[in-house]
């Protein structure tokens, strides 16, 4: 038995999020963006993972900066993972937005899974991380200091973090589903 040359199979899906664009009067405009992707249950995620992760970033960088060295290798370790999951998730969302064609390749492909269970790992230790060195580091300076705002971003940080895990572990689940081919 000879061995075939052709190249490796790409089957797409025959499945589709709509017509595409958006609806101006009796027709279509811009065809080539999938408004449609953001009413499906991925598109609901990734949006979710993408606004959460900005806030986290943001709530770290104006509340934590500052008592980056008391909260020490916690903050840090929060930060890179937020900065590293809004960039991903947001250049994510936009090609799905952008493409059909790339949701499809992209949805069906190991970088989805290996990425959200990455993303959901590391939000996790480094919410418990957080919430240790919060608790540890900033709670006796927040009774004892009015107007110590530091220890309710932190708090709302870490609990953010636990949150966006989890729909990152739930995107994970999903895109292993997508992977495997049964939708």
């Amino acid at each position: 038995m000879g061995r075939s040359s052709t190249g490796p199979v790409i089957r797409m899906s025959s499945g589709s999020h709509g017509a595409g664009g958006i609806e101006c009067c009796f027709c279509r405009c811009c065809t080539c963006i999938h408004i449609e992707f953001l009413k499906t249950s991925p598109g609901i995620i990734k949006i979710s993972e993408t606004i959460i992760s900005g806030l986290i970033q943001s709530l770290l960088i104006n509340y934590g900066l500052r008592y980056s060295s008391t909260i020490g290798s916690a903050f840090e370790g929060s930060l890179t993972t937020a900065s590293a999951c809004f960039l991903t998730s947001s250049v994510l969302l936009a090609c799905y937005v952008i493409s059909e064609k790339s949701y499809r390749l992209v949805r069906s492909s190991l970088f989805e899974l290996m990425f959200n269970a990455l993303a959901c790992f590391l939000y996790m230790s480094s919410a418990s991380y957080l919430a240790f060195s919060t608790k540890m580091f900033l709670w006796a300076q927040y009774l004892l200091t009015p107007g110590y705002d530091v220890y309710p971003a932190m708090t709302a940080a870490y609990l953010l973090s636990g949150v966006v895990g989890l729909l990152h572990g739930a995107d994970a689940y999903f895109s292993y589903i997508h992977y495997r081919g049964g939708r």
